[in-house]
């Protein structure tokens, strides 16, 4: 069965409407569609998240409304389509993010993702995460200026249970639908890494350019400082490394 207030592949790409929460399958990731749009990407608070740049996105895109969960990866290692069952820290499976796993075992799930439902499964881009973890926001947190309390998983942002992740949508979501962009699991992104923005896409492709043994990673994690789950916040990691604060959401785009 799928959740309420989702459709499992009822209607095709192009009648879906921006906001609209659907799956591919019953047990597919749930995925919400992010509209079309402008805004500016970066900040001026670290060189990493400079210069401020306009991005233009001309596409709806789908993408994932949670984190990938373990009970979504441990399908893939039964069906065979992803190789590696990652230990969970001994904080439950099931409903969790998926953490300890690299960009190329993200790869792999997207892969398997693509194959099981005939649709063109991928991680997001760096364009495309910021977007719709924004949610048309502009400020650092897209909830407000100040990460407050009992908004996000971290390690300042005053959750009942600290040091560890969450289950996915354990807060309220953003104005784009999208729970769990600031916190709990770190996103493991397409583009590769580069130091700054100077050269970046401004299109919402992928940075396909730069040091591609490093990826990129967005949110800040559950064991992060308030600073690291800022909107602009980004980070890099060797992409062939796991650790147990890393995860990942999919994307995927419209037909």
């Amino acid at each position: 069965m799928c959740a309420s207030g989702s459709s499992c592949a009822a209607g095709s790409d192009e009648e879906r409407l921006p906001g609209e929460a659907f799956r591919d399958c019953p047990d597919c990731a749930e995925l919400v569609i992010v509209p079309s749009g402008e805004f500016d990407m970066g900040s001026n608070s670290k060189p990493s998240e400079q210069p401020v740049h306009h991005i233009s996105i001309r596409k709806n895109f789908a993408i994932g409304r949670r984190d990938v969960t373990f009970a979504e990866w441990d399908r893939c290692v039964a069906a065979g389509g992803c190789k590696f069952s990652p230990p969970d820290q001994g904080w439950g499976r099931a409903d969790r993010p998926v953490t300890n796993v690299s960009w190329d075992d993200a790869k792999e799930f997207t892969a398997w993702l693509t194959k099981m439902t005939g649709k063109p499964y991928r991680l997001p881009t760096e364009t495309e995460w910021e977007y719709a973890a924004r949610g048309g926001s502009t400020t650092p947190y897209w909830w407000g200026k100040d990460v407050g309390t009992g908004h996000a998983q971290c390690a300042e942002c005053g959750a009942s249970e600290s040091g560890r992740t969450a289950p996915v949508g354990s807060f309220r979501p953003n104005a784009f639908g999208l729970y769990d962009t600031a916190g709990n699991a770190a996103e493991w992104v397409e583009d590769c890494w580069n130091p700054s923005y100077r050269g970046a896409p401004n299109d919402g492709s992928a940075w396909t350019s730069g040091d591609c043994s490093l990826r990129v990673l967005r949110g800040g994690s559950f064991g992060d400082k308030a600073i690291a789950v800022r909107s602009s916040a980004r980070f890099r990691y060797d992409e062939d490394v796991r650790y147990y604060a890393n995860g990942f959401r999919v994307a995927r785009d419209l037909n």
